[in-house]
């Protein structure tokens, strides 16, 4: 395989029409139409981004806003309603694979999974849907943690080294939220959940931000509520997780807390192989 340096960024975007400044965002009385996500991408230069929570299809973003300049764009947006979950992914290469079906329509009505191959790579962009609507949505999630991982397991027995990456919706462990206590029968930190994290590495997947950051107050999402980012009170949500034969490649994999945008800051890793 030839040489392969790749910087990867994911970020829940919250409403992609409006980080475009296709909705103009109101604050203080004065309107902004600026488009923060491209200036970002401008910025970051990544080789891949992947976006959640786009909340939007194709069809309803301005033409010129659908990808930003020298990029494809691999959309998977929600059937089931309008303006709700869906993911994206622009990549500098165009990708061997594209698939957006995990296999089973209860979880790909949701638009929330897409999947690119590059050479030995298989690159997973997920929204994990959240379960703070009632017990039964939180069966939904762990039913959608398994198909995936499924699917994944499938992928990687192909020989793929594997990313997956996105917005979990579950705080792994006590260090990844500042108030674990306050939480534990929150959709987000219930054991339930947690224990798929946990399953997940036990099936030798490696959650790449902590094997290069080991102490607490590191978080991605923060209510909107109470002034909570200024006070740094938030949740480790998002995740690079790889296959462990990858990790060795992994040469960083941090986040962006101060990047403005949405309630979610985006995370980025990057690979040298």
């Amino acid at each position: 395989n030839r040489k392969l340096n790749m910087k990867i960024i994911s970020w829940n975007i919250n409403g992609i029409r409006s980080i475009l400044g296709q909705n103009s965002s109101r604050k203080f009385n004065v309107v902004s139409k600026e488009n923060k996500l491209f200036d970002y991408i401008e910025r970051e230069a990544p080789d891949i981004i992947m976006l959640q929570e786009t909340k939007a299809e194709p069809e309803q973003i301005n033409e010129e806003l659908r990808q930003p300049p020298g990029y494809h764009a691999f959309y998977h947006s929600c059937r089931r309603k309008k303006g709700y979950s869906g993911v994206v992914t622009y990549a500098k290469e165009k990708p061997e694979i594209v698939d957006q079906n995990i296999g089973d329509e209860q979880f790909d009505c949701e638009g929330r999974m897409i999947e690119t191959h590059f050479d030995d790579l298989a690159i997973f962009n997920v929204y994990f849907p959240n379960g703070t609507s009632g017990m039964e949505r939180v069966d939904y999630k762990l039913g959608f943690y398994d198909a995936l991982f499924q699917k994944v397991e499938r992928v990687r027995k192909q020989g793929k080294k594997i990313i997956v990456s996105g917005d979990y919706n579950t705080a792994h462990n006590e260090i990844d939220l500042a108030r674990p206590e306050a939480n534990r029968e929150n959709s987000g930190f219930m054991d339930i959940e947690r224990v798929k994290i946990d399953e997940i590495v036990n099936m030798k997947y490696v959650d790449t931000f902590r094997e290069f950051t080991k102490d607490g107050g590191h978080y991605t999402w923060w209510s909107q509520r109470g002034g909570a980012r200024a006070r740094n009170v938030g949740w480790r949500i998002d995740y690079h997780f790889v296959s462990e034969d990858l990790m060795p490649d992994v040469k960083s994999s941090f986040h962006q807390p101060n990047e403005p945008g949405s309630d979610h800051c985006p995370i980025v890793m990057e690979i040298s192989r």
